[in-house]
């Protein structure tokens, strides 16, 4: 899936040597399928949120990426650049636009092509993600806000009166959205 040079690793490893005990890193895309989308890198220190990454081992240390940055990720490499003035990680991500949806595409890969491409960008300019966990027998999408959204005053409001109304008028086989997420306000909430 992901790969990275030796040369990066051992710069990887060394950065790490600096951090906690236990710090690993953390590999995500921002605006997947868009054309100003990013692959991000950040410290990580595993907790219980574990299961909604996927975990791959290098030689020492792991690196954790969503289920939902995984298939932007999908061959991309890290490397080292060095000159004399600089060093510089490079990442190259072939996949970091959205695979093509067609007919033959499930509604719930419709309906996470709707939430990355359109409505987290919108959501992102106030610090937020939401994210499609599942379609429920009845046609229920059941969403999770994260970030800027958990906690947010607003979220009732852009979930039935931005979110849902987007979603049924493009699916109407949906019969609404629901929201599953424990919100909890605090410094990361928007309002």
């Amino acid at each position: 899936m992901i790969s990275i040079t030796n040369h990066a690793q051992k710069y990887l490893a060394n950065l790490l040597k600096k951090k906690p005990t236990g710090t690993q890193i953390r590999i995500f895309v921002i605006n997947a399928g868009n054309y100003n989308a990013e692959c991000e890198m950040s410290y990580y220190l595993p907790n219980n949120l574990e299961n909604n990454y996927l975990k791959l081992k290098f030689h020492e240390f792991y690196v954790y990426i969503d289920k939902y940055s995984v298939p932007f990720l999908k061959n991309a490499e890290i490397d080292l650049i060095m000159n004399e003035l600089d060093t510089q990680l490079t990442f190259k991500a072939p996949y970091i636009t959205l695979p093509q949806i067609d007919n033959n595409s499930s509604l719930e890969e419709c309906i996470q092509h709707v939430l990355l491409c359109n409505i987290n960008p919108q959501l992102a300019n106030h610090g937020g993600k939401i994210t499609l966990i599942e379609i429920t027998k009845d046609m229920f999408a059941i969403l999770e806000f994260s970030g800027g959204c958990n906690g947010c005053s607003m979220v009732n409001h852009t979930l039935k009166e931005s979110i849902e109304k987007t979603l049924r008028q493009m699916f109407p086989i949906l019969q609404g959205v629901r929201d599953m997420t424990e919100h909890n306000r605090g410094e990361h909430s928007y309002y």
